[in-house]
């Protein structure tokens, strides 16, 4: 029986428990390559004010929450779970930017579909990683920011695309590797196996984000660089932190005009 890739999504989306989230995207991305999922982007969109999520963990303003060292277990699990909790978050967003945005071909659906499907599998691994350290998925307190910005780049796909795909997961081609690091120095290479997953992952998806910003561009003729920088502008994205991971943002669809621009906003270093 042909199923709705829409109310597949909702589901997906509203879903509260972590393991129920994952298995319904994991099945939908099944669905939807086998063509036992129907795409009918006529239908009206869906916005969902907020995602189905557990009762823990607590979420808190990002000041908050405390450094801890990777040098000891929990500091390692505390790390691990801030990750999961980003994967965790993806899924949402990812499934978001299906339900919310119409008017774009069915490649843009099929791509963020197999993005959520990746962010399910990389939340998967982490909480596994995270169990095996005598920790659970709601252990720690968290934050919110992810869906706060998903709320923020609402009403426009050109700016969801500009600064969930383009600032948001971009920022972690620049921190990761950094990360997997001060893994190494700590012995935790089955994490850095992980880490180093979801880091080739996210080069992919933030190339879909890439890709997709400059057809919307083009759909409007509007020159890329010269609209990314204005998004940044007025949405006070502009402070770009150091280091900027040059190498990996070109694979992932940056051009060098745009390089420049945010080596410029962050004093000129890169990694």
């Amino acid at each position: 029986m042909t199923t709705d890739l829409f109310e597949c999504g909702h589901a997906c989306l509203k879903a509260d428990l972590p393991a129920e989230k994952v298995e319904q995207t994991l099945a939908a991305a099944r669905q939807l390559r086998a063509g036992t999922c129907s795409l009918d982007t006529g239908c009206a969109a869906v916005a969902v004010a907020e995602p189905g999520r557990p009762a823990r963990p607590l979420l808190v303003h990002h000041s908050g929450l405390p450094n801890r060292k990777l040098a000891s277990r929990e500091g390692r699990a505390a790390f691990i779970h801030a990750l999961a909790h980003i994967e965790f978050n993806a899924i949402n967003l990812a499934w978001d930017a299906v339900l919310r945005f119409r008017g774009l071909p069915d490649a843009y659906y099929h791509d963020w579909v197999t993005v959520a499907e990746e962010e399910a599998v990389h939340f998967g691994l982490l909480e596994a990683r995270l169990n095996e350290l005598g920790y659970r998925y709601g252990d720690f307190e968290a934050h919110d920011g992810l869906w706060e910005m998903a709320t923020r780049t609402a009403d426009d796909v050109l700016v969801r695309l500009a600064l969930v795909p383009r600032v948001l997961e971009a920022r972690g081609l620049d921190v990761t590797p950094a990360m997997i690091v001060r893994l190494q120095k700590t012995g935790d290479a089955a994490t850095v196996v992980i880490l180093e997953k979801i880091y080739a992952d996210e080069i992919g998806h933030v190339e879909t984000g890439s890709r997709w910003f400059r057809h919307v561009c083009r759909q409007r003729g509007l020159d890329p660089a010269g609209t990314f920088r204005k998004i940044l502008v007025d949405y006070n994205m502009d402070r770009v932190r150091s280091p900027v991971n040059e190498v990996a943002r070109k694979q992932a669809g940056f051009d060098d005009e745009e390089i420049d621009m945010l080596k410029a906003m962050t004093g000129g270093r890169t990694q």
